[in-house]
């Protein structure tokens, strides 16, 4: 009986709680909504939300854990921005990509979500103003960088402004039932190549054929015999498709890493507890990288990324794409960025998240 008694009295509290949640949530909701007016038009700062993300997870002492608390607060934070204003997001599509998942994940159902065929449409999109913000993958981690984000982020008049990741599991759809009938395998070159082994393995006389990406895959063989994508798995509902196979990636730590786009940015606030990334040249001289990567070094500034590409402005000549992490050393990492600026033919500040 007493066992009983202190079960109700624990739901009674809880009961409680979940009234006084409640009241708080609502009251959070209306103290955003108030924040509109003085935002304009964009509700959504990647930067306010990133410090409140921070903060909570610091303060945080449990027993619910860092990332739990981030997943609740993603929501929260989402569900107030569609009560201020819907934000508008432009993506890679078709409906059902990856992408389109990000998409979801970090800005919410309610959000206008405007598809794009290729990555360059998307920065085109931003770019003209004519979305709020884009949402584009920039790495994977078992494939490495997607070329056609990093020429557009040098070309394009965009600037990122967030970044994120989102584990990658791709699944084998079709119209058939037997993998002895598919004859053809449609997807985004880079799908294709994260689950190349097994399809060496499965399907070792099958045609390859690139897509704009991993749904329009799906949606080119819906309407097909004989075909299969690699695609996620909510394209098997959204085109009536068949799973064959589920996770045929050759690695099961598959993340892709998104950046979020906005249009350009002129003046970069540089600050603590922030990722700076840049992109320059450099002359065709000895050691010419190390001396522009050295102030860094000195200053014991971590570097997260250095990625190379050809520029296409001229023959061997390369840009480098670095990311930096702040933390507590924004004197060191002005200084540096000064330096490199002196030592580089081309610079540009891709962005501060």
């Amino acid at each position: 009986m007493k066992k009983k008694n202190d079960l109700n009295e624990i739901r009674k509290q809880i009961d409680e709680t979940d009234i006084k949640i409640l009241s708080l949530l609502n009251k959070r909701a209306s103290l955003a909504r108030k924040t509109t007016a003085l935002k304009k038009d964009i509700v959504f700062d990647p930067k306010r939300e990133k410090q409140v993300l921070s903060k909570l997870a610091k303060t945080n002492k449990g027993p619910i854990k860092k990332r739990n608390i981030e997943e609740i607060y993603l929501e929260i934070l989402n569900t107030c921005r569609e009560i201020q204003n819907p934000t508008k997001i432009a993506y890679l599509g078709p409906a059902g990509s990856n992408t389109q998942e990000a998409v979801l994940t970090r800005f919410g159902e309610k959000t206008i979500k405007a598809e794009y065929t290729t990555i360059s449409d998307v920065f085109e999109a931003v770019q003209s103003r004519d979305q709020d913000f884009g949402v584009v993958p920039i790495e994977n981690s078992l494939e490495g960088p997607i070329g056609e984000t990093l020429d557009n982020l040098i070309k394009s008049s965009v600037s990122v402004v967030g970044e994120f990741s989102k584990k990658i599991n791709h699944t084998l759809l079709s119209n058939e039932r037997s993998l002895k009938k598919i004859k053809t395998v449609y997807s985004h070159p880079q799908a294709i190549a994260q689950c190349k082994t097994w399809l060496y393995k499965n399907l070792p006389n099958a045609l390859l054929k690139e897509s704009s990406s991993t749904s329009e895959a799906a949606r080119t063989v819906s309407n097909q015999k004989g075909t299969a994508s690699i695609s996620p798995l909510e394209c098997s509902n959204l085109y009536s498709l068949n799973v064959l196979k589920k996770s045929i990636q050759d690695e099961k730590n598959n993340s892709t890493i998104f950046i979020v786009l906005a249009p350009e940015i002129k003046v970069f606030d540089i600050t603590k507890n922030n990722k700076l990334s840049i992109a320059f040249t450099l002359d065709d001289q000895p050691g010419s990288l190390f001396k522009c990567l050295k102030p860094f070094k000195d200053s014991k500034i971590n570097l997260t990324k250095i990625q190379s590409r050809p520029s296409k402005r001229a023959q061997w000549d390369y840009l480098f794409f670095v990311d930096i992490l702040i933390e507590n050393k924004v004197v060191q990492t002005k200084a540096a960025i000064n330096e490199i600026k002196k030592q580089t033919s081309y610079f540009k500040v891709l962005g501060v998240f």
